[in-house]
């Protein structure tokens, strides 16, 4: 006779399914526990969170602790433990195995793809984009004024200093807002739209920034030299730059010497902590200097003015070999700082023939297409050198926190990921990123002086597709902060700057006809060759430029933009530009025309 089946409660509780139970009438009893301890708190469910939470842990906990259980009580028993070794071997055989086909296939992948375009003349190695040396004694960047701008972080000979040398004075930081006297009031620093909007830079307001007392119950004073008497805004301005005068005069000494070549950290094994403090320094001076020439202009000292700009316009040069995009932004920045004196004095007829062709000469000598191109191939050359880095030291948050860089939940996961990663899949972010930003290259042509939006868009698009969340490309994209949709942003200023160019040295050659025959010529055909050895074609569509004479005597001249649409000279404002942010133009590049004009009289 069968025998009665026991109740549940005097069952052996042995196997998975015993297991599922007790977790089970262990979850049921919580839950039971929780609507009590809410009911008596008179807590509604739904606004409970904390408490749910709570829950939640003490689920996954005991979750946990029955899961442990069960596996320790079958390891217990020595034919389960021996199968369980088996396993783990065989496990950790597989795991090395994947890791050796990886590392293998993204080291064959990437070493295929560098012969490759080897083979096509480029080269992906960090050190063939390093500026070459230059004597010391010739060099730019080593004069002591120029060196007391990074010293302080790294020496002559390309090595950082550590502890920082907190003797150095920073002489080059001309108009610095960081610095502890008077010069630091930045909300009372004048802005202003520059000559992209047609704007001069208004020397009232800087005569009014320069005369003004300190806050209130402030213990800065006022450091630069002023008159007991209001002077014309000019001269007060160009009185209260003269505390710079000495400064100014060893550059312009300095920029004599036929090189520059600042002594970067290029030997650091992490390229990415490569010190750039010269930037700043170099760009305030530009302003300075720019500042400086303007006034000059209204005081009538051309030549002093000319020789102010030619200055800047070597500033702005002294970092042009320099493999790094941010540089060559910084560069961009202050030729379109130093353009506003050109542009001043163009407008207002102040400059004499000779100095005009002075003029030209210097920006005759400038191709931001073909530095442009360099940076990006320089900057795939970085993401190489990097990804190699970061192969090698996968302590990345420990060194982003050192340098005050902090991340997303999401992106500390990912860094968690690539510390466990096989490297070959580094050497796949390195073929990855390459391919990717090679897709850019095309979009400038070199012979025919040219950029295309559209196949920067086309690159754009390309380079937006295909990632993943765990892909460490995403990883390296957001540490140089320089994504896809950052290499179009630049070639499109690399394609404003070199327009400007272009603009500058057909206006100057259109002031060369005025002077001349009295009038602007109705067509830009009648410059070359006597004014211009060529006239320079649009950058974006290799069509001619844009010109007409206007009513008043003056005229119009624009390339037709990024958006390759003839806006008959229209100029859109940048909505959303920071007040006194110099690194951008007030205009909207990416709309509208580029465009050359005066103020109407």
């Amino acid at each position: 006779m069968d025998e009665e089946p026991k109740s549940l409660w005097k069952k052996s509780w042995t196997g998975w399914r015993a297991l599922l139970q007790g977790w089970l009438i262990l979850l049921v009893a919580l839950i039971i526990i929780l609507l009590i301890w809410l009911w008596v708190e008179g807590k509604p469910l739904a606004g409970s969170g904390e408490e749910l939470q709570l829950f939640g842990v003490v689920c996954m906990a005991v979750t946990i602790i029955f899961l442990l259980a069960t596996c320790i009580r079958w390891l217990y028993c020595w034919r389960n433990f021996k199968k369980f070794l088996f396993g783990l071997a065989c496990f950790v055989t597989l795991i090395t195995l994947i890791y050796a086909e990886e590392d293998w296939r993204g080291w064959h992948a990437w070493n295929g793809f560098k012969h490759e375009w080897e083979a096509k003349g480029e080269h992906f190695d960090f050190a063939s984009v390093i500026p070459r040396p230059v004597p010391d004694d010739q060099n730019f960047a080593l004069t002591p004024v120029v060196a007391s701008c990074y010293e302080t972080y790294f020496d002559k000979n390309g090595h950082e200093v550590l502890p920082r040398n907190t003797n150095i004075v920073d002489r080059l930081h001309l108009l610095c807002w960081a610095d502890t006297s008077y010069e630091n009031q930045r909300e009372k620093v004048p802005d202003f739209a520059g000559w992209q909007a047609a704007k001069n830079m208004d020397l009232k307001a800087w005569q009014a920034y320069f005369r003004s007392p300190p806050p209130t119950n402030s213990a800065l004073t006022n450091s630069f030299p002023t008159a007991a008497q209001p002077q014309t805004p000019a001269a007060d301005v160009l009185l209260a730059l003269s505390k710079y005068d000495s400064v100014i005069e060893e550059i312009r000494q300095s920029s004599r010497l036929p090189y520059s070549r600042f002594p970067l950290t290029y030997n650091s094994e992490d390229k990415a902590s490569i010190l750039l403090p010269h930037l700043g320094a170099l760009k305030t001076s530009a302003q300075a200097i720019r500042l400086r020439s303007v006034a000059e202009l209204q005081n009538h000292q051309t030549q002093l003015a000319v020789e102010d700009v030619r200055l800047g316009l070597y500033l702005a040069n002294a970092i042009r070999t320099e493999p790094i995009m941010i540089s060559q932004l910084v560069r961009l920045s202050m030729f379109e700082i130093s353009l506003q004196s050109v542009w001043e004095g163009l407008a207002e007829h102040r400059w004499s023939e000779s100095q005009l062709i002075a003029l030209d000469a210097e920006l005759a000598k400038l191709n931001f297409l073909a530095d442009g191109q360099q940076a990006l191939k320089s900057e795939i050359s970085f993401a190489v050198e990097e990804a190699g880095f970061m192969r090698r030291h996968r302590d990345y948050a420990t060194r982003f926190s050192q340098w005050g860089i902090s991340f997303s939940d999401s992106f500390k996961f990912r860094f968690a990921i690539c510390r466990i990663i096989p490297g070959g899949w580094f050497y796949q972010s390195a073929l990855k990123i390459s391919r990717k930003r090679l897709e850019y290259l095309p979009a400038v042509n070199l012979e025919t002086k040219a950029i295309s939006p559209i196949l920067v868009q086309k690159a754009d698009a390309a380079a937006s597709q295909g990632t993943s969340f765990f892909d460490p490309l995403d990883m390296l994209k957001e540490m140089f902060n320089a994504g896809d949709f950052f290499m179009g942003n630049f070639l499109k200023k690399i394609a404003a700057g070199q327009t400007s160019v272009d603009l500058a040295r057909t206006a100057i050659a259109l002031e060369r006809y005025r002077l001349a025959h009295g009038e602007y010529p109705e067509a830009l055909d009648g410059l070359a060759p006597q004014f211009i050895t060529q006239v320079p074609h649009d950058v974006i569509g290799g069509q001619p430029l844009k010109y007409r004479r206007t009513a008043d005597g003056q005229f119009v001249l624009y390339s037709v933009g990024w958006n390759e649409t003839d806006d008959g000279g229209r100029v859109v404002d940048q909505k959303s530009r920071e007040p006194r942010d110099e690194s951008s133009s007030k205009v909207d590049i990416s709309q509208g025309d580029w465009v050359w004009r005066y103020p109407a009289r």
